[in-house]
């Protein structure tokens, strides 16, 4: 939290562009950044600059065309881009901070609590048969896709996944739980809203993860204007954080798998600054 007193710990003018890695930042994240392939000519594109790029795109939400000319082009940066969200690279980098936020809090690598809940957003104006399809979410009145997101009790990311909105969060979630593929054995408790509520995603719990107890976390019928709700403020804390980089704005992919790593690449970059800036 900004104050008087630390903001000046939070100031990046120092750097070319804001959205640019300092040092210490770049520290953790090159020995994740895979080599060059053998053979041929020596790499001399700088993977600095590429996930400068990269970050430049997600804070900015600029066209990419309109990346600096101090930049790397745009056909390496989205190269580079389409390769690591391809080969699991993102999500490696991902995994291993995630790791070490949760080292620097004292907690466990494999979280045993977590909160999910979904996000629609409208999608950009787009078309043609080389996109993955938009739904309509009409409880929102949203036409575009969702980001499911899975967080733990700190609101760090564990898992996403990108549908089209007219999905139901019970059908999501169940995805979501279900792509997880063991990664976090220990997880015993899920916290839910209403939307996860009944049999269907319970029975699909029971088959997926038969150890997690679904807890839903209800708003009173009594309640009357915004009221923060046990647990479930945890994951809207988390789409406040990730919703700093206007890449995510609105859905401006094409595809799915594209919006995932964007959204992975916002939780990234904000990992790397409680890391490198810790509270």
């Amino acid at each position: 939290m900004w104050t008087t007193n630390n903001r000046a710990r939070y100031d990046r003018s120092f750097l070319r562009y804001p959205s640019d890695l300092t040092d210490d930042e770049w520290a953790l994240v090159e020995p994740l950044i895979p080599p060059a392939k053998r053979g041929g000519d020596k790499r001399t594109v700088i993977m600095r600059e590429v996930v400068n790029g990269l970050m430049y795109i997600l804070s900015t939400g600029c066209q990419w065309r309109a990346i600096p000319k101090d930049l790397p082009p745009r056909s390496t940066i989205h190269g580079y881009f389409d390769l690591w969200s391809w080969d699991g690279t993102l999500d490696r980098i991902h995994h291993m901070l995630y790791v070490k936020c949760r080292e620097a809090l004292g907690r466990e690598a494999s979280p045993t609590a977590a909160v999910i809940d979904s996000q629609s957003v409208k999608s950009a104006e787009k078309g043609g048969p080389s996109i993955d399809p938009p739904g309509y979410d009409a409880g929102k009145k949203i036409k575009g896709k969702k980001r499911h997101i899975l967080v733990d009790t700190q609101g760090l990311l564990i898992h996403a996944i990108v549908h089209a909105a007219d999905i139901q969060d019970r059908d999501g979630g169940e995805l979501v739980m279900a792509t997880l593929f063991g990664l976090y054995p220990f997880l015993l408790r899920l916290y839910a809203d209403g939307g996860y509520q009944g049999p269907l995603f319970r029975r699909a719990m029971a088959k997926i993860m038969a150890q997690v107890n679904v807890e839903i976390v209800k708003r009173s019928d009594h309640a009357k204007g915004f009221i923060v709700l046990p647990k479930r403020w945890v994951v809207e804390r988390t789409f406040a954080w990730l919703g700093r980089c206007r890449r995510l704005a609105k859905d401006w992919e094409n595809l799915n798998r594209r919006g995932l790593a964007f959204l992975r690449l916002a939780s990234i970059r904000l990992m790397l600054r409680k890391l490198c800036n810790p509270t």
